[in-house]
């Protein structure tokens, strides 16, 4: 299972910052056999504990420049002089993750974990997480990892400081499984160790003023004796914690105070936690470094969105050039509705239906409101999802629609992409991720197509929505957008010309592109940019309203939406939660971004607001990730981990 690690030194300790430095990298090197799917590090020094962790090897990790930066910054305030030692105490708990719950490419699933009150690391297993929170409905959960339940229970069960020991009993008292425990809590100027299966050895050297504990003794053992000439003489000082302790070790007097996990009472003479004293630090997950990343003082967009300038107030252009949208408006709409409306109730009119949000409601308005007589079709090309297959059929079977559905070769379709991101992780350009999507860009052809066929000319596209203008995808092109309504084929000459230019250029410095999908890519840019446009879009005449949109689909069809999200966006599309990945690992955002801060220029959120629901939009769906590269044939830990080594733009 996983290796867990740390230490302490006190005041007046001997080591220097770099010693320091030195024993953490140590004792990571030494821990990693027992786990290499992820590594993180925990250190408080001077009132402030920062974390820092990766989903990747100790040993890679510690090569990285946001491992370097992150310990230039954790130890840049503390104090030491050769003769007095350290100005004040230093500690650091250290975790190499073996996964069992929770994979390892989000993030808070790794450790340290940091919870309301405490910040911890935990080896073991404990197998009965899902009927603890099912028991204790009052925790919130937010991680996959069956860690969390242990520290929420510990700050659940502490009523005052000296009841900590009696916590932590109680906690292991409900948890079945393997614990082996380190956490700091923010009440507590101390370390806090605890075991239900002894996997915590331990050493005091009293004349230093330092304490290291690991998971094995020979890990701990090692350490020592690769650090003997900077310890001196320590003789044999390694003790285990056995199964059913815990300690408390303070931070200026780093020798366990025992206590019972049966009972929380002391072990021999110990210190409780109530006279420990107080201390409080503030507790900051520094992994990302997206929390300096600067964003514009109106919307949220922040410095990486490709070709954003700001003015003297930190305004973007694009809030500063924003005019609410002209819409052509309801009489307009009606005036080109009713030169098409049968009169016999025969079909005038064909709607493109993806099954998102957008085209069922269209399509509900269209028929019940507007009382035209729509033909939906739709095109299936390997990334519809079941969710949106399922709301197609509410939709038209409550309706009374026919539902014309053209499917592509799916296998085929998957493979392009899976080539084309295997391609792109040769070379990886955000310019390029577009391509990834290629082959739904049929979906205009076939409205050409049933055009002909039906004999029936009015084609509309519930869209053209403002809000969902996502400028960056372009821009990452080095294409700067003109207004073009959402339509690709309203794009100017002179910007379809670059865009080509540049998938060229990045087709001939990467030749891993030209590969069985290049004459799907060129005919889907030819349907999109080249092919005549001419259908009608719904919300260039209408008003585009969420809560009405979301109300009324739930109210009428009982449409489903996906349980980790209360966002209905996008939710059609097998290859969304991808894309995003990919825009918002490199580049810090996503089309999220750009959606929220589109909604906050049109006055329907705040900017406070925006940022909370930011916070939840970008926060990675495993499920979903892993139902896309099912699809496509691609092992995602894989392609995840390569996506996360890409250098970011912040």
């Amino acid at each position: 299972m996983c290796g867990i690690f740390g230490l302490i030194a006190k005041t007046g300790a001997s080591p220097d910052v770099p010693t320091i430095r030195h024993y953490l990298q140590d004792l990571f090197r030494l821990s990693e056999p027992r786990g290499q799917e992820a590594s993180g590090l925990a250190v408080i020094a001077d009132g402030a504990a920062q974390i820092f962790k990766r989903g990747m090897a100790p040993s890679a990790m510690l090569k990285t420049r946001g491992y370097g930066e992150f310990m230039n910054a954790a130890f840049s305030s503390v104090g030491h002089h050769p003769d007095d030692g350290l100005a004040a105490p230093v500690a650091a708990i250290g975790h190499c993750r073996l996964v069992t719950n929770g994979a390892e490419i989000i993030p808070g699933n790794n450790q340290p974990v940091m919870i309301d009150q405490t910040v911890g690391i935990h080896n073991g297993i404990v197998t009965n997480d899902s009927a603890l929170w099912q028991s204790h409905p009052e925790l919130q959960r937010r991680l996959e990892t069956d860690s969390e339940i242990l520290f929420r229970l510990i700050d659940s069960y502490v009523a005052q400081p000296g009841d900590l020991p009696k916590a932590i009993a109680s906690t292991f008292g409900e948890i079945l499984g393997s614990a082996s425990v380190a956490f700091f809590r923010i009440d507590t100027p101390g370390l806090v160790l605890a075991t239900n299966f002894g996997s915590v050895y331990y050493c005091h050297l009293e004349a230093a003023g330092l304490f290291f504990f690991a998971s094995e003794r020979f890990i701990l053992q090692s350490f020592l004796d690769q650090n003997r000439r900077l310890l001196g003489n320590i003789g044999s000082n390694v003790r285990q914690l056995k199964a059913g302790q815990g300690g408390l070790v303070p931070f200026d007097s780093p020798e366990p105070a025992l206590f019972s996990l049966e009972t929380g009472s002391p072990l021999g003479t110990a210190h409780k936690a109530a006279e420990l004293g107080q201390v409080q630090f503030i507790a900051t997950d520094v992994s990302s470094r997206l929390v300096d990343v600067r964003r514009c003082t109106k919307c949220v967009l922040p410095a990486t969105y490709p070709l954003i300038e700001f003015n003297g107030n930190g305004v973007c252009q694009h809030c500063r050039e924003y005019r609410p949208p002209a819409l052509e408006g309801r009489d307009a709409l009606e005036t080109v509705l009713a030169q098409h409306r049968s009169k016999d109730g025969s079909p005038d009119c064909i709607v493109a239906f993806s099954g998102g949000r957008d085209s069922s409601y269209g399509l509900h308005l269209i028929k019940t409101e507007f009382r035209m007589n729509p033909i939906a079709y739709s095109y299936d090309w390997g990334m519809v999802t079941d969710i949106a297959r399922r709301n197609q059929a509410r939709v038209v079977g409550k309706l009374g629609i026919e539902h014309i559905l053209r499917a592509a070769d799916i296998p085929t379709k998957r493979r392009y992409i899976r080539k084309n991101i295997q391609a792109w992780l040769k070379r990886p350009h955000l310019g390029m991720v577009p391509l990834f999507t290629a082959g739904d860009k049929f979906f205009y052809d076939i409205g050409r197509e049933l055009r002909r066929e039906l004999n029936i000319p009015l084609v509309i596209f519930c869209a053209g929505n403002p809000l969902e203008r996502t400028d960056f995808k372009g821009g990452f092109a080095g294409i700067r957008e003109s207004e073009h309504g959402q339509r690709l084929f309203a794009f100017s000459a002179r910007n379809k010309i670059n865009i080509a230019l540049f998938y060229l250029g990045q087709y001939l410095l990467n030749p891993a592109y030209l590969n069985e999908s290049l004459f799907d890519s060129l005919h889907a840019f030819r349907s999109s940019f080249l092919g005549r446009d001419d259908f009608l879009y719904l919300f260039h005449y209408l008003g585009w309203n969420e809560d009405v949109i979301d109300t009324t689909l739930k109210r009428e069809y009982d449409w489903e939406t996906i349980s980790h999200t209360d966002n209905t966006w996008r939710i059609g599309d097998g290859y969304t939660a991808f894309i995003n990945y990919i825009f918002y690992s490199v580049a810090g955002f996503s089309e999220f971004d750009a959606f929220r801060s589109n909604q906050i220029r049109q006055g329907v959120i705040t900017r406070n607001e925006a940022l909370e629901l930011i916070a939840k939009d970008n926060r990675p769906h495993l499920e979903t990730l892993y139902e896309f590269a099912q699809q496509i044939g691609i092992n995602l830990e894989e392609v995840l981990s390569r996506i996360d080594a890409i250098k970011k733009l912040y």
